[in-house]
């Protein structure tokens, strides 16, 4: 859902907070909204979301390739996307859960983003069509993010690495929580402004509630839609924060934007790692806003981000330390 922040009457303190290639960005963005977006039916913003996808998509770069396929699950087939590079055998397979807020997106609105990791990489990226709310309420997309892990698992002992966006980084940390202790458990989780349900009073939550693309409000929305009746709001797999026990998980980067509501869930989450003995880092990114990843071709700081992100994925797989690829 898009921020009623496009006119620049209501800009307020993000004006001259924000550089002006972002908020040419920002502005392309909400012009795909129209102002009745947030009272149409789902569908009807699925198709204006996907639309969106299509006229930002930047291509596949050359030399990866990109295959269908489905994993079987109980009662349904979870479609799957696999990119690797055509002249390369990977060492890691890179599990990859998309952004939409649990509503929006499948495998083409994020399909350059994982064809760009691929060959910025050498990994295997498995990217998961997993169940929308409000037609699949929680566990739905949970579920379909550990069947995506554990046929990844069983399907070639190649090392895996978590990574999610926005709503897929809940996916993600949900699924290295849930995995920790399995066999084939993953070697590394990359988290980019994930949505935790960390706490609302938190600094980010108050300091950029009217943040540009996503406000406080847009977050509330895509919680309500996704939650089943009666959902608890101490379930970890519902809001992975909420969990009492951090301890285990694999080393874990985490990328924020400042000018975000959720920022504050990326420094929770590193800080409950650490207290529990693990590995995590924090890398808030200034002066960008949430959904950065699709500006990463306009705005010179969202591209430094995505390189930044891209070499913190490489080096997890490769089992070292990612600290000296963050923003200094």
């Amino acid at each position: 859902m898009a921020s009623d922040l496009s006119a620049p009457a209501v800009r307020g303190k993000y004006q001259t907070r924000l550089d002006p290639e972002l908020w040419a960005y920002i502005d392309e963005v909400n012009a795909w909204y129209p102002p009745e977006i947030s009272g149409l039916p789902i569908d009807r913003q699925r198709e204006v979301y996907d639309r969106m996808c299509r006229a930002f998509h930047q291509g596949r770069p050359p030399g990866v390739t990109a295959s269908d396929g489905l994993i079987a699950a109980p009662d349904h087939a979870i479609p799957v996307r696999r990119y690797q590079l055509a002249d390369g055998t990977p060492r890691a397979t890179v599990l990859y859960f998309h952004g939409g807020g649990f509503i929006l997106g499948g495998l083409d609105s994020h399909d350059d983003i994982c064809a760009e990791i691929c060959a910025g990489t050498g990994f295997a990226v498995l990217s998961v069509d997993y169940r929308l709310a409000p037609e699949h309420l929680h566990p739905a997309a949970f579920d379909d993010a550990l069947a995506a892990f554990e046929w990844a698992a069983a399907e070639s002992e190649r090392p895996l690495l978590l990574c999610g966006e926005s709503a897929g980084g809940n996916l993600a940390a949900g699924a290295a929580q849930a995995t920790r202790h399995h066999s084939r458990a993953a070697i590394g989780q990359l988290l980019i402004y994930p949505g935790l349900g960390g706490d609302e009073h938190a600094r980010s939550y108050i300091e950029h509630a009217a943040a540009p693309l996503l406000s406080a409000g847009d977050i509330a929305f895509y919680r309500d839609v996704r939650a089943a009746r009666r959902q608890s709001p101490d379930d970890a797999t519902f809001s992975p924060l909420r969990d009492k026990d951090f301890s285990g998980l694999p080393p874990t980067v985490i990328v924020t934007a400042e000018c975000d509501p959720l920022s504050s869930d990326g420094e929770a989450y590193r800080d409950r790692i650490l207290a529990a003995g693990g590995r995590a880092w924090w890398d808030e990114e200034p002066r960008l806003v949430h959904s950065f990843l699709r500006a990463r071709t306009t705005v010179p700081a969202a591209a430094a981000a995505f390189a930044r992100i891209i070499a913190a994925i490489a080096a997890l797989g490769r089992g070292e330390s990612p600290e000296f690829q963050l923003r200094p």
